[in-house]
């Protein structure tokens, strides 16, 4: 019971081809009932949250999230809050307001090549991701905030070589995954009405994705998930508070843990915590345990 990852907003504003939390509903709750939740989950006994999505800032312009990232430190005085974002959204006031309440800023970035991220979607117009990725990096530095990077390997850039951007931007951990396929999501039945992606020809073999990780041995802060790994070792809340059930390679979603409780609702998730240790998913995920060093 010691990570969970909840996702606030499903939208992303970018569209990207192998993403697996899909633009099914814009629904949030409203941030009373996030707040309701997230103390009932610390009562369980969560030390780190994660807030992703789809993309965190789309709900007003970052505040929402914000307001959550500020609950979970200040009011409930919990070990890591960390946030994963695509960074398009991201601007200096947030930082200002929010910052000394986050542990960890984690930014997605599949490639070094402007070409790669727009054949993948990580594209938006009015917004160069890869300059967007430096601001950030210099914000967390500014803000004493520390600095993740995720990728995604996939058929478009399993043969590249990241290891000059990693090394220049130095994140603290790079948390690199095998592209995954979820029936429902990213294939299978997927609804064409909502323009649902089609990840199939996206995903990488094994020795694909071995290859990359072999390009990058020497990068010291690589942390590598493949399929197997990333399954069923994560606790993730979708927009209603229910767990996701990944067992069966689909999100079998819980009854809310508002309606019945956490001990309830985890009955249900399919959550590995052997599968979690495996992994390394418990780490120095709290600034005050680490030193910033830039």
């Amino acid at each position: 019971k010691q990570w969970y990852q909840r996702r606030v907003a499903i939208t992303a504003g970018y569209e990207c081809k192998f993403c697996f939390h899909q633009a099914k509903t814009s629904y949030h709750l409203p941030i009373d009932e996030a707040k309701r939740g997230i103390r009932m989950l610390v009562d369980a006994g969560m030390k780190k949250i994660n807030f992703s999505g789809g993309e965190p800032f789309i709900v007003d312009r970052g505040r929402y999230v914000g307001e959550l990232v500020k609950y979970s430190k200040q009011e409930l005085g919990m070990e890591s809050v960390t946030l994963v974002s695509n960074g398009s959204l991201i601007k200096e006031k947030w930082f200002q307001e929010y910052g000394s309440y986050l542990d960890i800023m984690a930014i997605s970035c599949d490639s070094s090549e402007p070409d790669t991220l727009k054949s993948i979607g990580r594209y938006a117009k009015r917004t160069e991701h890869l300059q967007q990725l430096q601001l950030i990096h210099d914000m967390c530095e500014k803000y004493e905030i520390l600095f993740k990077i995720n990728t995604v390997v996939c058929s478009a850039n399993w043969h590249e070589d990241l290891s000059e951007m990693i090394g220049t931007l130095g994140p603290v951990r790079w948390k690199v995954f095998q592209c995954l396929l979820i029936e429902g999501e990213n294939c299978g039945d997927i609804d064409p009405v909502k323009k649902m992606r089609d990840a199939t020809d996206q995903v990488v073999t094994r020795e694909q994705f071995q290859h990359f990780l072999n390009t990058h041995r020497n990068v010291k802060c690589l942390v590598p998930e493949s399929n197997e790994a990333m399954r069923n070792s994560y606790l993730i809340l979708d927009e209603y508070m229910r767990f996701l059930n990944n067992t069966k390679g689909r999100k079998d979603p819980t009854k809310s843990i508002l309606d019945i409780g956490v001990e309830g609702a985890m009955e249900g998730s399919g959550y590995d915590h052997k599968e979690f240790i495996k992994r390394g998913g418990k780490y120095e995920w709290s600034k005050k345990s680490s030193e910033l060093e830039w």
